[in-house]
């Protein structure tokens, strides 16, 4: 096969061909595991919502065969719709991870490609972790080239970005060469699509199945010899141009393989939109140390970065999925309860009519210093009396991020909530040790249903 053209697409596929496991930094094959775990704990809370179960119906009608599990569920699928599931059932409660430059949840798209390719022929575990890796780098440096046009003209990044992710990631593991990759990234470019007007929405979660469905089937299908375009990414209607304003080619290059992006990687501690954890903490801490109620509350004024307005003041929630959005929402069930889990932020939660008492009494102000990871809240009490509270990075940031036990209690957690029966402990220290074994495909029905 001819060389492909000069470019960026080339060099990212280069890339994706050559790097090696033994050129991956400790930290960052560290940070791939913390990734998995974190996606495992999410999928398998989410495993049995509404849209899980609906979409799990309809997909019944098309599988083609049973190879591979669905996270959380006792029933197989194909490798296509089980990507699909599992990548929808590790975001639909936005507790995910976030790589925080961008906003997009990388691994959703990339994990789930990967390990339906390791149930239908035998990868190992350090195989797995380099494309996984490669994978994330891929649809994050798309991102940053991206950011912030791409999201703010109304393009749901982890979706139109997180079909490149697992496209590479999948041509990695069939260890397609550079050519073929290229053609990886053409046929994924055909399949970018996600809006954030789904947010809030079942609609949202379609887009995040079919990044890591139509990326696996972008590296079937190019393995298969079916073509792409030369330059998919920087063409004259590529990518790039398409999708962006004024997007950095030049970016997507930079330090390729000396800088990896999964080391902006973070967690979340509550199960809402990143922009949410700084409010939510500062509430918290109003809630434990100043002893300050929802019915106490005259008045709220939020600072922070502007998306924290653009993407959370929905003042009336009609749904969890809502809340998990809300500004409003947030605020008054964290200063009602003192909590911000799950329960916080379900359909019952937000049926209650006291919580929405406070919606119209909370205000915003854009701060362009601010960082995503940082907010102000300040509590104008019906007495009189002020209290606020400023939180510089919240924890699950880069600047406090979440610690190796956390995250396995997160998995313990959540996998108890989901209802699976999965037991969560064989599935930790599968992954943590996923790099020793010569069949990756072997992690998955550790988190399988068994009810």
């Amino acid at each position: 096969m001819a060389s492909p053209p000069q470019g960026p697409s080339a060099a990212l596929a280069r890339f994706a061909a050559t790097v090696q496991w033994e050129q991956l930094p400790a930290v960052v094959r560290k940070e791939a595991k913390r990734s998995l775990l974190n996606f495992f704990a999410t999928a398998l809370a989410g495993c049995r919502d509404p849209a899980l179960m609906a979409a799990a119906d309809v997909f019944a009608g098309f599988q083609s065969a049973r190879d591979c599990t669905v996270i959380g569920r006792p029933d197989r699928s194909d490798a296509l719709h089980a990507a699909s599931l599992n990548a929808m059932s590790g975001n639909v409660f936005d507790f995910d991870d976030t790589h925080l430059p961008t906003i997009i949840h990388p691994t959703a798209p990339v994990a789930p490609a990967l390990f339906a390719l390791a149930q239908t022929r035998q990868v190992s575990g350090r195989d797995l972790l380099t494309a996984f890796a490669i994978g994330v780098e891929i649809e994050c440096r798309l991102g940053n080239a991206l950011s912030p046009g791409h999201y703010q003209r109304g393009w749901h990044i982890t979706s139109t970005c997180g079909v490149f992710g697992a496209a590479v990631a999948a041509a990695r593991l069939l260890r397609l060469d550079e050519g073929r990759i290229v053609w990886a990234l053409g046929i994924a470019s055909a399949q970018s699509s996600g809006l954030v007007e789904t947010l809030g929405s079942m609609a949202k979660s379609i887009g995040v199945g079919n990044s890591a469905s139509n990326g696996l089937l972008s590296a079937l299908l190019a393995a298969r010899g079916f073509e792409g375009p030369a330059r998919p990414i920087e063409g004259p209607l590529g990518f790039l141009k398409v999708m962006g304003d004024h997007a950095d080619a030049e970016s997507l290059v930079q330090g390729l393989g000396e800088r990896w992006e999964l080391l902006n990687n973070t967690y979340k501690p509550y199960p809402c939109g990143v922009v949410l954890n700084p409010v939510i903490e500062a509430c918290l801490a109003l809630y434990r140390e100043s002893g300050v109620r929802l019915e106490d509350v005259e008045q709220v004024v939020l600072t922070g970065h502007p998306l924290l307005r653009q993407r959370t003041d929905r003042p009336q929630p009609g749904a969890g999925r809502e809340a998990q959005v809300s500004a409003q929402h947030a605020v008054a069930v964290v200063l009602a309860r003192g909590k911000a889990g799950l329960d916080e932020f379900s359909d019952a939660c937000v049926a209650q009519g006291d919580l929405k008492k406070l919606s119209g009494r909370i205000s915003f102000v854009d701060d362009e210093n601010c960082g995503v990871e940082s907010a102000s809240v300040a509590l104008h009490l019906r007495d009189g009396s002020r209290h606020s509270r400023h939180v510089v990075a919240a924890r699950g940031s880069l600047a406090a991020p979440l610690t190796d036990a956390e995250l396995e209690h997160k998995l313990r957690e959540l996998c108890t909530w989901g209802g699976s029966g999965c037991d969560a402990g064989p599935l930790i220290d599968a992954l943590w040790s996923i790099d020793a074994t010569d069949n990756a495909g072997s992690v998955m029905p550790l988190a399988a249903g068994r009810l």
